[in-house]
């Protein structure tokens, strides 16, 4: 089977003068391999003429086509958005009292396959003419594993879904907080479950008032309160601190004792702690995403780590995902800078951070809670904030990405790039390829993905000569693979260089991979803060579990970060002998 993409918001049609289509053979030859559809003007690639020649991809000005050979054991298609476009092979299922989780790339049909699951999408089996019926999907199923799942949503199962898009509640609700968890509360449990989730305090605010954290913790709320058989998490986590993350995983799981539940998640660790089984998603990214066979979590983690699937016996990854137990840890190395204690008070919080120092080639990653500092403490190293008391004295050159970022910029991404004044060397040999910046260069900033967004900010980041490079959570928006292999392009670009940076970040599994040392920042959130100097990684990781009340360890094999069940053996004996950190 062979699949022609076309991406639109790409392509300019009769700007170009159709080039694809003047360069076919097919074309040539007389057929309408590719043709010009009516509506709309966009090129259309018929793919049962199309002969996979790979011109039309080559010529493309804007690189907006993808011609794919197929491999026939992909599966049943399952869903196709339009012509040229997306599509989805197989679906995942849940299981009875048991979290299934789906891992894969973004843009790979995660969320698709969600959204069918909780019959937000009737899949269409590749007819994208509109006018497909239940009955003929499950027609289509028949004999087959997921027949009598389909039946079930067909005889009316209940099912409770929270939407990837937490940002978009706002445009539709424009009440309070209590208002809409009363509405979505079937099961008599808001006020056990507005304790779970920490709402107490924004009840009587208004959804449009809310931060990203906030929003998020109402909307997983919304959806646990609902009288459900089902329960559809995606994408759970995003904006939420680390304790924030753990708190959700652990109410999550207790709903999996009576419920059955599939969530997506990118944050490696939580993803881990919560599935008892997962569904790899592999393909190509906005082109095809195929769905595995369900496997235990932990084997199905290691083979999409790994790359390769052993029951299908597809390998979608050329290389590996590896873990060497974490950055190493450097005890000597030429100081960088230092700087000396520093204070900042605002009208309703407090920050303190003992001095400090960071070395050259030395990433120091900094972790704590929402709303305790940590941005507060780079913003004045940036230069973005003074302090109180204490100058920071950074006169070394500096490169910030911010936590924020903003669409203000009227171009491409390329345009963007070279107005951020770039190291073309470095942005060429490794930054590119890095972070598949490449694919984006000519799309527009204004309408990048938030994923998409965060990757050119990188780029920009750490594609400019500076002595210090300072990075508020860049593995937001981004997937699992996205995540590790920013993680390795930063310590090479910074063991390269001999310069030094700093790391904000939520995502475990991201610090333990990319930091030499690590800043824990400590208090109460909104209130005050405070912060030590940078610790050798295992007192810092230590220090912080055990504020947290987690212990962790490696895989055996894969070896990357484990949050340990609580009560287990490993987790109690870890406890009993205070070494909350992996070794």
């Amino acid at each position: 089977m062979r699949i022609a993409v076309i991406d639109r918001d790409k392509c300019t049609k009769e700007k170009c003068g159709y080039l694809c289509m003047k360069v076919c053979p097919g074309v040539r030859m007389g057929d309408e391999t590719v043709t010009v559809e009516k509506e709309t003007g966009f090129p259309v690639i018929s793919e049962i003429l199309c002969t996979g020649c790979g011109i039309c991809v080559k010529r493309c000005p804007v690189g907006a086509i993808k011609v794919i050979n197929l491999a026939g054991e992909a599966g049943t298609l399952v869903h196709q958005y339009g012509p040229n476009s997306f599509r989805l092979f197989n679906l995942p299922l849940p299981k009875e009292k048991s979290v299934v989780g789906l891992i894969g790339a973004n843009g790979i049909g995660k969320s698709t396959a969600l959204k069918i699951l909780c019959k937000k999408i009737t899949p269409n089996m590749g007819d994208y003419s509109g006018g497909t019926k239940w009955e003929s999907v499950l027609e289509k199923f028949k004999g087959k594993a997921v027949y009598n799942f389909l039946l079930s949503l067909e005889k009316g199962v209940k099912v409770s879904y929270k939407p990837q898009g937490v940002d978009t509640i706002p445009e539709v609700f424009k009440g309070k907080v209590k208002e809409l968890l009363k509405k979505n509360d079937e099961r008599g449990i808001l006020s056990e479950a507005v304790k779970k989730f920490s709402l107490e305090s924004v009840l009587d605010r208004k959804i449009a008032e809310l931060s990203g954290g906030e929003l998020q913790r109402v909307a997983i709320c919304a959806a646990y309160v609902r009288n459900a058989d089902i329960y559809y998490f995606d994408e759970p986590t995003s904006y939420l601190d680390i304790e924030q993350r753990l708190s959700v995983a652990r109410h999550i799981k207790e709903l999996s004792d009576e419920k059955e539940v599939v969530l997506v998640e990118h944050d490696l660790a939580v993803l881990d702690y919560l599935s008892d089984y997962v569904h790899v998603l592999y393909g190509t990214a906005g082109a095809y995403g195929v769905v595995s066979g369900i496997k235990a979590a932990r084997s199905g983690i290691n083979e999409f780590l790994a790359g390769y699937l052993k029951e299908e016996n597809v390998r979608f990854r050329d290389q590996e995902i590896r873990f060497l137990g974490g950055a190493s840890e450097m005890k000597g190395g030429q100081v960088a800078f230092s700087y000396p204690e520093i204070k900042k008070k605002y009208k309703s919080f407090s920050l303190e951070c003992e001095g400090g120092s960071v070395r050259k080639s030395e990433v120091v990653g900094i972790l704590g809670p929402n709303a305790i500092g940590k941005t507060t403490f780079v913003k004045m190293l940036a230069g973005a904030e003074e302090p109180d008391s204490g100058d920071t004295g950074v006169s070394l050159k500096v490169s910030y990405k911010p936590q924020y970022l903003k669409r203000e910029f009227s171009g491409t991404v390329a345009a963007f790039l070279d107005s951020a004044g770039i190291n073309r060397g470095v942005f060429d040999s490794e930054v590119s390829r890095g972070l598949e910046i490449g694919e984006l260069m000519d799309k527009e900033i204004a309408n990048l993905s938030g994923g998409e967004l965060q990757r050119a900010a990188i780029a920009a980041c750490i594609s400019k000569d500076a002595d210090l490079y300072l990075l508020d959570e860049p593995s937001a928006f981004l997937d699992i693979e996205q995540r590790l292999r920013f993680a390795g392009l930063m310590r090479k670009v910074i063991e390269t260089s001999e310069k030094s940076a700093f790391i904000v970040d939520h995502d475990v599994v991201l610090l333990d991979n990319v930091s030499d040392r690590l800043m824990v920042f400590k208090g109460k959130s909104g209130e005050h803060g405070t912060a030590g100097a940078p610790l050798d990684k295992k007192k810092g990781m230590n220090s912080f579990l055990k504020d947290m009340g987690v212990t962790m360890r490696r895989d055996k094999d894969s070896l990357r970060p484990r949050v340990n069940k609580p009560g287990s053996q490993l987790d109690s004996e870890q406890r009993e002998s205070g070494n909350y950190y992996y070794s």
